[in-house]
């Protein structure tokens, strides 16, 4: 039998964990609570996928090597997955208009559209639409 997880956290560095919070509660996203506090907040992606803001020196702790400067460096893409290109561009546009960047243009593959943002810190989240070919 393959390995499955049970959830994912995913964990990035933030330099201020208020306003990352209130950048993606604009854009429609909810918090854990229970795993939200001075040094972190927990972003519910689904209720099996999270992504924890963490504080760059509560960060620190995790790791020994350097954190890299997401406005400088990318070391991931974050993507995430709608139901449509309304729900991509809708998604992205509220990125914008609450101080994310444009680091591309938007792609239309036919089968996949995808737009993305660069949220406060510089992370990359992409936000896609694709067809079932189920």
């Amino acid at each position: 039998m393959a390995f499955q997880a049970n959830q994912v956290y995913i964990n990035i560095p933030v330099k201020d964990v208020d306003q990352s919070v209130s950048f993606f509660s604009e854009l429609g996203f909810e918090f854990n609570a229970e795993y939200t506090d001075k040094n972190a907040a927990c972003l519910i992606i689904n209720d099996r996928t999270f992504v924890m803001l963490l504080v760059e020196e509560y960060f620190k702790s995790f790791t020994k090597k350097a954190i890299v400067n997401a406005k400088e460096s990318t070391e991931s893409i974050l993507a995430i997955a709608v139901n449509n290109k309304d729900e991509v561009d809708s998604l992205v546009k509220k990125a914008l208009d609450y101080g994310g960047e444009a680091p591309s243009d938007p792609v239309d593959h036919g089968f996949m559209y995808a737009a993305s943002f660069q949220d406060l810190d510089g992370h990359l989240w992409e936000v896609m639409s694709m067809e079932n070919k189920v």
